[in-house]
């Protein structure tokens, strides 16, 4: 999964930054509207954290461009002020949920996970296929009812492969969602991923390569 950070707040942007990769997922992060309006115009986005208090540009106005663009991102709107109308003014703006600060971490997550499964065809929360069970809360694998143990970035291209339902996916693709954008492109970062991946998943294969085209399970 994709996310984008959007927080004035430095340290609390860097820490809600930390905390996601450490669940799987490939964040970037921005402090302020709009370095953020830069972001959104270059990358794909499964969800953007939202702060409402922004300078530059204000949250609000973010929010409002991509509704206009048509993009498939959630947006998850962060704020202060814990007012029911502040509340209702997000939402009706595009938010697709709101969280008031302070909030709990693991609410955090929770939500970015919800909003991340709502930006593609619906899949249940548990992924299985060719004898892979992955369940993206728990952060758990089991092949075969034997749990894999997995460094987050194989964790994050598995889960990439597994959503994609027997779908190629391209080393770029996989470049995209499972890593941020400091990731140098030329890296044979995937190709070493999906290699170890596959020795910890074990015989016989499941991850097949498509010369040309990529991996898919």
């Amino acid at each position: 999964m994709r996310v984008l950070v959007v927080e004035d707040e430095q340290l609390l942007a860097d820490a809600v930054a930390t905390g996601l990769r450490r669940e799987a997922m490939a964040v970037d992060v921005v402090y302020d509207g709009a370095a953020a309006l830069e972001r959104i115009g270059v990358n794909d986005y499964d969800v953007v954290v939202l702060d409402r208090d922004l300078p530059l540009v204000h949250g609000d106005d973010v929010c409002r461009r991509i509704v206009e663009l048509g993009m498939p991102t959630r947006v998850l709107m962060l704020t202060a002020s814990g007012d029911v109308s502040d509340r209702v003014e997000g939402l009706e703006i595009g938010a697709d949920d709101y969280l008031p600060k302070p909030f709990a971490f693991s609410e955090l997550i929770a939500r970015v996970r919800a909003l991340g499964r709502r930006t593609s065809v619906p899949l249940p929360p548990v992924l299985e296929r060719a004898g892979i069970k992955l369940d993206p809360n728990r952060r758990e694998v089991f092949r075969e009812g034997k749990e894999v143990q997995l460094a987050p970035k194989e964790f994050a291209v598995l889960e990439v492969l597994m959503r994609s339902e027997g779908a190629v996916v391209s080393a770029e693709q996989l470049l995209e969602k499972a890593w941020d954008e400091n990731t140098d492109p030329f890296t044979n970062v995937v190709r070493v991923t999906v290699m170890t991946l596959r020795r910890k998943l074990g015989e016989p294969p499941v991850i097949v390569t498509v010369p040309g085209s990529g991996y898919r399970i």
